[in-house]
């Protein structure tokens, strides 16, 4: 029943022909009022109206044009109303629902007169005195003209029906191309944070490797020893990189297998990568306080990310003999960060703009990630020389 709907609904004129057959049908079988002449007529009515059923949607202005002036002539030419005049009641109902607005309106008024004028023509004001004459002339008229009137209404309702309903689909249509704008707009914002998930982890692992191999070949004549250790720590720390690389273009390439790959890292991990520095010939110390806790997974990351960062920073820009220090403080609403390194600082490019040496992303990477998780960064030189890097990021429950 669904799919035959769903034709019908595409075939209108199927349906039309039908209800114009029926109603020819009935004209056929029913005994005629009229003879010769008249007879002639009633069956060119009938054939006409017959016609204009079947084309009522497909041109419904011209088709309640000619119908209303069909009902006219019928009156003019005084031919009684037989079958086909259910028709009239049909466009009645196709004129107020798909018609123009000078067509509803064409059909109301011939509704509202058809009733008076069909008392007039075929009934008369008779009666047994000229009071009961008039009242009963009125009474057919509104009794007349109230099926109009109602079929009228019912055009009406279900233009606007319709139109509400088109409202709707156009509604849910703009909501679709939002949501799928949106989409787009959260998927680029997730390879944005991607791109400086790969943009730390190259920076990391990279400069690690470049202290390492110039310190291998440093030593690789005199200390063959501490050049073959050096070449360890290469080779791990390579692996650390391609494995951290691999997780994160797989996100890029697919939603699905995310899972597959390793958990982002975080304040767990310091120690981890604190040795690694270390191992990269910078001396590091590291200090916690307050209450260590869970932290939202946000915060974890940016803590990380903020720390390798920096002292990857470090090792480029502070020069030789450097020293750093990391501190992590847990207080009750807010975690804050500090690093600090006695080097020889740090230019104003690289405080403006975030520098040159890798795209810039170093300092602006840190903002964007202590903005995600509405925190502030304070980064500048160190009172007696040096660089310090400060960061505060709010505590939630983590979940």
């Amino acid at each position: 029943m669904h799919r035959l709907n769903a034709w019908l609904r595409r075939h209108p004129m199927v349906v039309d022909s039908a209800w114009a057959l029926l109603i020819l049908f009935f004209t056929v079988i029913s005994d005629p009022n009229e003879h010769g002449f008249k007879l002639g007529l009633d069956w060119a009515v009938a054939v006409v109206m017959t016609v204009l059923m079947i084309f009522r949607r497909r041109n419904t202005d011209l088709t309640t044009a000619v119908a209303v002036g069909l009902g006219t002539a019928q009156l003019a030419l005084d031919l009684v109303p037989q079958s086909p005049a259910i028709g009239y009641l049909v466009f009645a109902y196709t004129g107020a629902a798909f018609g123009s607005s000078w067509v509803s309106r064409l059909a109301l008024g011939a509704g509202l007169v058809a009733g008076p004028l069909t008392v007039w023509r075929f009934i008369g004001t008779t009666g047994s005195s000229p009071d009961h004459g008039w009242l009963r002339a009125v009474f057919f008229s509104v009794l007349m003209s109230t099926p109009f009137v109602l079929c009228w209404a019912w055009g009406r309702l279900t233009r606007v029906r319709r139109a509400y309903l088109m409202e709707l689909e156009d509604r849910a249509a703009r909501l679709e191309r939002e949501r799928d704008a949106q989409a787009k707009v959260a998927v680029a914002a997730e390879r944005a944070r991607i791109a400086r998930e790969l943009h730390d982890v190259v920076a990391h692992n990279v400069s690690v490797m470049i202290v390492q191999a110039d310190g291998a070949a440093y030593v690789l004549d005199n200390s063959p020893q501490q050049a073959k250790e050096a070449l360890s720590t290469i080779a791990s720390t390579g692996r650390q990189a391609l494995v951290e690389m691999r997780r994160l273009l797989g996100v890029l390439r697919t939603a699905d297998s995310a899972e597959e790959y390793m958990p982002q890292p975080g304040v767990e991990e310091l120690p981890e990568l604190l040795e690694q520095v270390r191992t990269a010939g910078l001396p590091v110390a590291f200090s916690s306080s307050g209450e260590a806790r869970e932290l939202p997974r946000g915060v974890e990351l940016t803590v990380y990310r903020i720390v390798q960062e920096a002292l990857t920073n470090v090792r480029k820009h502070g020069g030789p003999d450097v020293r750093a220090n990391v501190a992590v403080d847990f207080r009750d609403r807010e975690l804050e960060v500090l690093i600090e390194d006695d080097g020889r600082g740090t230019t104003d490019e690289q405080l403006s703009t975030g520098g040159t040496d890798g795209l810039g992303h170093g300092l602006i990477g840190m903002r964007e990630r202590v903005g995600m998780v509405s925190g502030s960064l304070d980064v500048g030189p160190r009172p007696g020389g040096g660089f310090r890097i400060r960061a505060v990021m709010p505590l939630k429950t983590a979940k």
